[in-house]
């Protein structure tokens, strides 16, 4: 997050028999677990499609394809008591090696932080049961 600054952000929807690829996140003021889709910043200069493809070869050395343009949210928010405010645009979009949807989990790494991205169900976001953000 950049305080008192908007920023722009990409995210894809990565679907696989009623289930979506997300990271977990925790809010430790709030003391609450959440998850996200995968995805990052937009760079000067650089489409929203184009960063989406160079964050997952980044996060997850992984090529995708078949991206398709969903809209675009803005998403005010609170983590760890800090206020956050993005433009997030939204893709669906496939991965090239089918192999990655048999996987449980992947390994990912987000400046130089490592992370586990794994298959949640749907309607575990739907129920409300798990927090999915941004919301919308």
């Amino acid at each position: 997050m950049r305080p008192g600054k908007i920023r722009p952000i990409v995210l894809c929807i990565f679907q696989h028999r009623s289930r979506i690829l997300v990271s977990e996140g925790y809010d430790h003021i709030k003391q609450e677990a959440f998850y996200r889709p995968l995805g990052g910043g937009i760079e000067f200069g650089e489409s929203s499609k184009q960063a989406i493809i160079r964050e997952i070869r980044e996060e997850l050395a992984q090529e995708i394809t078949a991206l398709r343009y969903l809209g675009t949210l803005e998403n005010i928010f609170t983590y760890n008591g800090e206020t956050g405010h993005e433009i997030v645009f939204v893709y669906d979009g496939k991965f090239t090696d089918p192999s990655v949807y048999q996987k449980t989990t992947l390994n990912g790494i987000e400046d130089k932080d490592h992370f586990t991205a794994i298959w949640m169900p749907v309607a575990s976001f739907k129920n409300h049961v798990s927090p999915l953000y941004p919301t919308g």
